[in-house]
């Protein structure tokens, strides 16, 4: 081999690996990219032990690793973990993880002596697996991107939501609405996308010792006869959501739209959603929503163009900035 030869840079290549359990989002996302999922072998040993080998090698391959932190979360979790540690073996040169959903970032902070701040330890679980850099959709505070020690592609989509909304309502008379005090900085910039429509929030109470219960109490701010979008984060039990809705009716709202990043859908989300007075539920795939958990409101939108999107100015080491607004 000739010097000249030897020296040359060496192409790029991009691989895509999927964990098992969102395929279908990884699928959409490949499709995107025009690329094919690599393939692995993953399976369970007899006592739960988690075992992943890629059938193609990764050395020197930019390795986005796509997996939904999703029911069993820990089990997903670990087995992205196992991924990420396999690739750093198998000599990739950059591994990326692909979190559309941060599983534990509601355990940010501590709220009282002797508890944890799970969301950082999730952070330095992935550093030390050998991830370099994490793309996530939409983290439940700002401040989670500091707890990883490299590059964080925080991407919202709530332009993907209000795209929807605008583009479905255009006649409506809207206000954005805030389940509570603390989302009200989402709100504003989905009234601004929405093109500075008014904004009100719940004004409600929680009990820490109590999780997934909330008291909602007033509506402050106009809604009387306009259509209310109810924007939050995530839904889990859907308890917040559908009080919410609940006290936007009573207070006079024509209809209200319930537009939300992450169907989490735990327990009784399904039923209390479904029999909610919303005229709409609007949530996206970045966790997979089973047929049993689907309903005659729900539309579930697709973030695999902004996640590939994402992908592809990462690999190319282009600008990942314009997408963190959401705006390409």
């Amino acid at each position: 081999m000739t010097v000249s030869a030897m020296s040359a840079t060496p192409k790029k290549s991009l691989k895509l690996v999927s964990g098992r359990s969102h395929p279908e989002l990884a699928e959409e996302v490949a499709k995107q990219l025009d690329v094919t999922v690599t393939p692995q072998a993953a399976y369970e040993f007899s006592n739960g032990e988690i075992f992943v080998r890629y059938d193609e090698s990764v050395r020197g391959c930019d390795v986005f690793v796509v997996q939904a932190h999703c029911e069993p979360i820990n089990d997903a979790i670990m087995e992205q973990l196992i991924m990420v540690d396999a690739l750093k073996r198998g000599s990739a040169k950059r591994i990326t993880v692909v979190m559309p959903f941060y599983g534990y970032a509601r355990q940010d902070k501590k709220h009282k002596g002797r508890e944890p701040i799970s969301a950082r330890l999730m952070a330095d679980l992935f550093k030390t697996a050998g991830a370099d850099r994490i793309l996530t959709v939409d983290l439940h505070t700002d401040q989670i991107q500091g707890y990883f020690d490299g590059p964080v592609d925080h991407l919202l989509a709530q332009t993907v939501l209000s795209d929807y909304i605008r583009d479905t309502y255009t006649d409506e008379a809207i206000t954005v609405v805030s389940p509570d005090s603390g989302r009200v900085r989402v709100a504003e910039k989905w009234a601004d996308n929405l093109g500075g429509t008014p904004l009100a929030f719940i004004h409600k109470t929680r009990d820490p010792t109590k999780p997934n219960q909330v008291v909602a109490n007033r509506v402050v701010g106009d809604v009387e006869g306009r259509l209310c979008v109810l924007v939050d984060d995530m839904i889990d039990t859907g308890g917040t959501i559908t009080k919410a809705t609940e006290q936007l009716l009573e207070s006079g709202a024509k209809d209200v739209i319930i537009a939300a990043t992450h169907a989490v859908l735990s327990g009784p989300a399904v039923e209390r959603l479904s029999s909610s007075g919303a005229k709409e539920v609007v949530l996206t795939n970045t966790l997979p929503i089973p047929e049993e958990k689907r309903f005659d409101k729900l539309n579930v939108l697709s973030i695999a163009p902004l996640v590939a999107r994402a992908i592809h100015e990462v690999f190319e080491d282009g600008s990942v900035t314009s997408l963190f607004n959401g705006h390409a």
